[in-house]
């Protein structure tokens, strides 16, 4: 037997050994993946009878819950520095990618009609360009007849990963974003309205005309019969429709083994097909947890969603991550999880 499969045996045992506490298992933060992870929480709790818990609450109060231990692993669509994993002895992985998608409420325009540059979103959200008749957005989207009504702009008002990806993005294209805004799960906005989580935004979106948002693609395909979303111009030129292969073009870039912790993002990929607002997921996890049991429940049920969960994914258009990413993480688990790691020692004498 393996190193590799007599860690994964003696992990699977452990979550075996202890129904009681793999009942407690809890989880916490970004609502990107939260109907992804719904999914999985609850297929796999019909295959093994083990309980998962996940509050969808936004990356920033995920990252700051398992930070004080107050859950079992914590998930963020912003991936922590590696440096700063080290300093709090955590380990962290993806476990899916997806999309962050413009949306708007305009009447009249309807899912992938709108197209947008990443210098229009940044200036846009700047405040610069204020009306959908602007000539900055009729002279990209020349077939459309655009109203003469006042943009709303809407925003996270949580700590949020799909935020992060977003403001990232555009710090990338604007230097005038970079320089005033920046990015991270929390910005300083010159313009608009908050909404809590991408349910907030995908409610004030779906209740103001003439509004402008930012989601997670799964809740945009949720919302289309108030909302449209638009396709954003790639690093290639290219005005590319949000869906789980422009996801995959922009994720096949991606060299995972060249990064530390994974620490790798997506946003304005290079590829012809590429969408350029591709976000990953990443969960954080102790490697000396306060419940070794209940953390290996954890990781028996990511190693079960990455391994068994792709059709629960693909069904929302997320994009599963490919067998040798998956390989990766499980060795990464061998390796730094030390329950694991300890349990595959030999005993000493």
């Amino acid at each position: 037997m393996t190193k590799h499969l007599k860690g994964l045996t003696i992990f699977a045992a452990l979550v075996v050994a202890t129904p009681s506490l793999a009942a407690e298992t809890k989880g916490a933060g970004s609502t990107f993946v939260s109907p992804v992870m719904a999914k999985w929480i609850s297929a796999y709790k019909t295959r093994t009878g083990n309980d998962v818990s996940y509050q969808p609450v936004g990356s920033s109060i995920g990252v700051g819950l398992i930070r004080k231990a107050a859950v079992d692993f914590g998930a963020s669509d912003m991936p922590l520095d590696p440096a700063e994993l080290d300093k709090l002895g955590m380990m962290q992985f993806p476990i899916v990618i997806g999309g962050v998608v413009p949306v708007v409420n305009i009447d009249g325009v309807k899912p992938g009609q709108m197209q947008f540059t990443g210098q229009l979103l940044a200036d846009i959200y700047l405040g610069k360009i204020r009306s959908w008749n602007d000539p900055a957005i009729q002279a990209i989207n020349p077939g459309l007849k655009l109203p003469r009504v006042a943009i709303t702009v809407v925003h996270r008002v949580d700590g949020s990963g799909t935020t992060f990806n977003w403001s990232n993005y555009l710090a990338k294209i604007s230097a005038q974003w970079k320089a005033k805004v920046g990015e991270g799960t929390t910005v300083e906005w010159p313009v608009g309205l908050g909404g809590k989580g991408n349910d907030g935004v995908a409610s004030l979106v779906s209740l103001i005309p003439g509004s402008i948002g930012y989601l997670e693609y799964t809740y945009a395909l949720q919302r289309l019969d108030r909302i449209s979303f638009g396709l954003v111009q790639n690093s290639a030129g290219n005005f590319v429709t949000p869906d789980a292969a422009s996801f995959q073009a922009a994720a096949s870039s991606a060299d995972w083994k060249a990064t530390k912790d994974f620490h790798l993002v997506l946003t304005n990929a290079p590829g012809e097909d590429a969408y350029p607002i591709t976000a990953t997921t990443f969960v954080l996890m102790y490697k000396q947890p306060k419940s070794p049991e209940r953390s290996a429940t954890a990781i028996e049920f990511f190693r079960w969603s990455l391994e068994s969960g792709k059709p629960q994914a693909e069904l929302l258009s997320y994009v599963p991550l490919p067998p040798a990413l998956i390989e990766q993480i499980e060795s990464y688990w061998q390796q730094n999880f030390e329950a694991l790691t300890a349990s595959a020692q030999p005993a000493k004498r």
